[in-house]
């Protein structure tokens, strides 16, 4: 655990000089006029009321719940596609990352492959996974289709539905198979629906529609949701996708958004201009192109209902997923940036599409969306990876660090953020290709508000900015900081303005609110957020109140102004007379991007490691990747020092101290040497040239007979891989077109090279509890003139070569875990 962060004030004044060097600007905000109040009635909702007494509701602005404004977070994680037996530890990891909502879509040909034959065991038991998210305490959306999208084969309505009659809309065949699917989903569902007291709250009706036919359109989604309440499933919230021209019966649903950084399903080969993902809307809600299978024919029903239908989200991107003719790698800052701009433009559910990867279901054939299936896109077999912030193999991804603050941020002021109204400043970028022009929003009611700035575009350089802020409000213009603060490239950040601290005015801050943790008799302790290289200001109205501070202070006004270094310890703490202390601590950005919040010992604490944590069962658990030795910190203190489980039995924890506030702790698990090996068994053959064809009319994934050019290698590991450790990963290092991963004949993963790291799981690997006995590795060749977007960091240096089909290594990595009871 490091020590205390400090920033050498040699880096202020530098960050200072930086601002004066640059034209500072001031960017003014009128949000001085009243909002309309949020107006109810136009939605139709189910059954919101749970035998207890909580309610479900919704206005036009944003969620409620029990009357009060509701924002959770969600997060897409399909059962089908990753193994039951991982599937509570996996929801826990989702919750402890600010998950609150848990989304699934349920595949129809994963469960029905044959006309009557369906199937609800092991991996694809949706009762056990919606109650394991209620015993977890997540609430759930059930996305029942019946066409998905979700990459897979036909939408995910079988073969034998698209082969013998029309799908999509209300032929009287096809509605009987639909309404015979939807008694089996709520069958399921029976017991486990918000009415019941279960954890069900939503249902998504189809997917990306915007038919309009005879037949179909919003008579077809209204038939969906009339099949939907037959067969039992009666829920506060009905939804459907709301982009490219989605047509639905006003009133009767609620539509959700969404956006994505890069677009895989476009045909270009090269890096896209710069997406409006990254830039604020205040006029509408659809970001671009979202990859919608069908083509719409002008605005949609979404356009006309946006004064009756709050802003909810639920395919914000929090990865991307690779398609043969583009694979664009995606960075932490990349996703992550997106928050500010969409909680700018007024999203009031903040929806990942997806959370966890995981991987395709074999069945008669592979399941995935392919050219040769008739899909838009050519996609792996089996992985669907999406550099999603948990992995396939529950394996935490560097964004997942990125995003967490956020949600912390979300869960504790939400409630203050959503019936907050949208104002926009007086100058705004011209479109998303305007680089230069500050990218700012705020967010207000009465006198509070937020502030949204955003100066990341990916795959573009901004411009660093000279900022300060006049915010007219209905009390007052708030013009901050005292001097103008150098937003560097690629920073973003939601700053305060009038945020209330338990009876103590932050008149402003330049670090963002995370949480807000009740210490009990020790007091309250708010916890922000630096952003890198952006100097800490916050301006305190304490009338009444003394400020205990180590940190420079002075006078504005009737505010003191502190200017923190941010740290570990408290960076003050406000002290009334009969009112219990509330301290502020600042962490700095890689800091926070450690902290984990959950209950251990009965009560709400932080936690710092640098090892992945979720909590279950008042414990906590660490997992770490390659590194037996675990750390973490603790804050409100222990009573007493935990005990811990590792690897092959107990782990002694030594107390190390504090640091700053929390109380840290290490030891270190038994390590394990791990072997993998690869052996040349075929070289490659001459690669036939990439086909261009499909509907896209692009690049499409070599046919099957392609595969007789791979080269092939035999993967051997060590037989007792998973003996002492949580997991094991074989990282494969390729560089190649397409690798596929067999066990025997058996394929069990595959890969589009990229650039970005294949895994896989040992544990996943494993068939009816059997370990792989005959790994072997065919990779497709690359040729040198492919039509593909390969990222050019990653794109081979040919030379005089015209193909590469190549195993740089292969590895096998432990993975450890401990787990920590009070």
């Amino acid at each position: 655990m490091s020590k205390q962060w400090k920033r050498p004030a040699m880096a202020l004044a530098t960050a200072f000089a930086i601002s004066n060097a640059l034209a500072a600007q001031v960017i003014g905000v009128d949000a001085s006029a009243p909002a309309a109040a949020p107006v109810s009635g136009h939605l139709q909702l189910g059954a919101a009321s749970t035998p207890r007494g909580s309610v479900l509701g919704a206005n036009n602005r944003y969620l409620t719940l029990d009357g009060q404004p509701w924002m959770p977070v969600m997060g897409e994680f399909h059962y089908s596609r990753s193994p039951a037996a991982t599937w509570e530890a996996e929801l826990a990891k989702m919750k402890a990352a600010g998950i609150t909502v848990v989304a699934s879509y349920v595949i129809w040909n994963h469960h029905e492959p044959k006309d009557g034959a369906f199937d609800w065991k092991g991996n694809r038991d949706l009762r056990r996974f919606v109650q394991l998210c209620g015993k977890l305490g997540l609430k759930a959306v059930v996305r029942v289709g019946p066409w998905v999208h979700a990459e897979v084969r036909y939408g995910g309505i079988p073969d034998w539905v698209v082969d013998g009659m029309r799908t999509r809309g209300n032929d009287p065949q096809y509605l009987r198979h639909v309404a015979r699917l939807y008694r089996e989903i709520g069958a399921q569902l029976k017991g486990s629906l918000w009415k019941d007291g279960g954890p069900v709250i939503g249902l998504q009706l189809e997917n990306e529609y915007n038919l309009g036919g005879p037949g179909e359109g919003a008579g077809h989604i209204a038939k969906l949701k009339q099949l939907a309440l037959q067969a039992g499933m009666d829920v506060p919230y009905y939804t459907v996708t709301g982009w490219d021209g989605a047509r639905y019966p006003s009133g009767q649903v609620t539509p959700v958004f969404g956006g994505y950084v890069d677009e895989p399903w476009a045909v270009s080969t090269t890096e896209l201009p710069p997406k409006e993902t990254y830039a604020f809307r205040f006029d509408s809600r659809v970001s671009g192109d979202l990859g919608a299978q069908t083509k719409s024919h002008g605005p949609g029903t979404a356009e006309t209902d946006i004064d009756k239908t709050p802003f909810l989200g639920a395919e914000y991107g929090a990865g991307l997923p690779f398609m043969y003719r583009r694979r664009p790698v995606v960075s932490p800052d990349d996703i992550a940036s997106m928050l500010p701009v969409q909680l700018g433009s007024g999203v009031n559910l903040m929806g990942y599409y997806m959370f966890h990867g995981g991987r395709n279901p074999v069945g008669g054939t592979t399941l995935e969306e392919s050219s040769i299936s008739g899909g838009y896109n050519d996609t792996p077999a089996i992985n669907y990876d999406f550099q999603a912030p948990l992995g396939p193999d529950g394996q935490q991804r560097a964004v997942l660090e990125y995003l967490r603050p956020f949600h912390y941020f979300i869960a504790g002021f939400g409630d203050r953020l959503a019936p907050m109204t949208v104002r926009k400043p007086d100058v705004t970028p011209e479109g998303p290709k305007d680089l230069r022009t500050p990218r700012v929003a705020v967010r207000s009611s009465g006198d509070s508000a937020f502030v949204f700035v955003n100066n990341h575009v990916r795959q573009y350089p901004m411009p660093a900015q000279a900022l300060q802020f006049d915010v007219k409000l209905a009390g007052g213009t708030v013009r901050f900081p005292r001097q103008p603060v150098t937003v560097p490239d690629g920073a973003y950040a939601i700053w305060p303005v009038n945020f209330d601290l338990d009876g103590t005015r932050l008149r402003h801050a330049t670090a963002q609110p995370v949480a807000r943790l009740d210490g009990g008799a020790d007091g309250i302790t708010y916890v922000f957020a630096a952003s890198a290289g952006i100097p800490v200001e916050l301006a305190l109205e304490a009338e009444g109140a003394a400020i205990d501070t180590a940190a420079p202070r002075s006078m504005a006004g009737n505010a003191t102004i502190v200017d923190v270094t941010p740290g570990t310890a408290r960076a003050l703490t406000i002290r009334r007379a009969g009112a219990r202390p509330v301290h502020l601590l600042v962490l700095p950005a890689d800091q926070s991007r450690r902290l984990s919040i959950g209950e251990i010992a009965g009560q709400r604490r932080l936690v710092l490691s640098g090892q992945q944590t979720w909590f279950e069962g008042g414990k906590l658990h660490l997992r770490s990747v390659g590194d037996a030795a675990m750390r973490f910190a603790v804050y409100p203190a222990l009573a007493r020092t935990p005990k811990a489980a590792g690897g092959a039995g107990s782990a002694t924890l030594r107390a190390q101290g504090s640091d700053g506030v929390f109380q840290a702790y290490e030891t270190t698990l038994p390590a394990v040497q791990l072997t993998a090996t690869a052996t040349p068994l075929r070289q490659a053959l001459p690669a036939p040239a990439v086909m261009k064809g499909g509907l896209a009319k692009a690049a499409i994934q070599p046919i099957p007979e392609a595969w007789r050019t791979a080269a092939t290698w035999r993967i051997d590991v060590q037989p007792d891989a998973l003996k002492h450790v949580d997991d094991a990963l074989l990282q494969i290092d390729f560089t190649g077109d397409i690798g596929r991963l067999f066990d025997g004949t058996r394929l069990a993963d595959d890969w589009y090279y990229s650039g970005y790291g294949w895994q896989v799981g040992m544990k996943a690997l494993a068939a009816n509890g059997q370990q792989p006995n005959e790994l072997s590795l065919a990779v497709l060749p690359l040729r040198a003139d492919a039509p593909v977007y390969i990222p050019k960091e990653a794109r081979p240096d040919f030379g005089a070569q015209s193909q590469i089909a190549r195993v740089n290594s292969v590895s096998l990595v432990p993975v450890y875990r401990l787990t920590v009871t009070p």
